[in-house]
């Protein structure tokens, strides 16, 4: 009776401090007036967050909350955060045949991707599994949900271009 009431009492408290850690990063996330204070608060709340994952038995969505969210996003905003450029300057002017042709390449990007998607021909869903492990999800991943992969590291790609043109930019603005 004692061990259970001991084991039941860590798991609440364990909970509450989860909780707390949520909350605190929220706070820090918020009310800070330098960005990059609010920017670990972020980080503290979306650990928090993925802590409560691994309390709810999710090891798997625990650990991609840390390193999508934490590792990954929280990163790119601390590197653009870094690289953008200081309010005190001011913005060069921008040439109109780079914007028009920049415009032009993302339509065209735009309907070839609408036309891939349209052309498909979409299955219905099949059942759904009640093994989540993460086998089951890597194979399906990279087997029947192929395009969604390709997706994602599409976007990530545009992510690296993007960061890489202002970095480009925001060091031709300093010198």
């Amino acid at each position: 009776m004692t061990a259970d009431f001991f084991t039941l009492g860590f798991a609440h408290t364990a909970f509450w401090i989860l909780v707390g850690i949520v909350f605190a990063g929220a706070g820090i996330a918020v009310f800070p007036r330098n960005i990059i204070y609010n920017i670990l608060g972020l980080v503290l709340c979306l650990a928090g967050v993925a802590g409560l994952y691994v309390y709810l038995g999710s090891l798997f969505l625990g650990l991609m909350q840390l390193l999508i969210y934490v590792g990954a996003i929280c990163v790119a905003i601390v590197f653009a955060i870094m690289l953008s450029r200081p309010l005190h300057l001011e913005m060069p002017k921008r040439k109109m045949p780079k914007m028009v042709l920049g415009g032009f390449s993302v339509g065209i990007f735009l309907v070839s991707i609408v036309a891939v998607l349209w052309k498909t021909a979409w299955q219905a869903a099949p059942e759904r599994s009640t093994d989540w492990s993460i086998t089951t999800i890597g194979h399906m991943l990279l087997t029947r949900y192929s395009l969604v992969f390709e997706l994602i590291s599409l976007v990530l790609l545009v992510a690296i271009i993007g960061a890489i043109l202002t970095a480009g930019f925001s060091r031709r603005l300093t010198s």
